[in-house]
């Protein structure tokens, strides 16, 4: 009896660990997925972008610079799309 009891102790605080890292990983998910990290990488992209630009002395900086963060916010809305393709391409969904 004792050790069933034991055992099913073990079992549970498995079952809290492995919630604890669910928890962990879907905050991580819903952070690359958020709209507040696109927006510091594209902001950050392009201040980067255009400092580089003026560095260079490239014509037009603010809108090759613009161009490019444009270029990734494009890349990351269809990033959804592609994937939900190749899911069901692949029939995981």
């Amino acid at each position: 009896m004792k050790a069933l009891q034991e055992e099913i102790k073990e079992l549970q605080e498995e079952i809290e660990k492995i919630k604890a890292r669910n928890k962990k990983v879907e905050a991580d998910k819903a952070w690359e997925l958020s709209h507040t990290r696109t927006a510091f990488i594209a902001i950050s992209t392009y201040l980067l972008l255009y400092i580089f630009f003026l560095l260079v002395k490239a014509e037009q900086p603010f809108l090759n610079a613009f161009i490019s963060v444009v270029a990734y916010l494009l890349s990351t809305s269809s990033y959804t799309i592609l994937k939900r393709w190749w899911l069901k391409r692949r029939g995981s969904t």
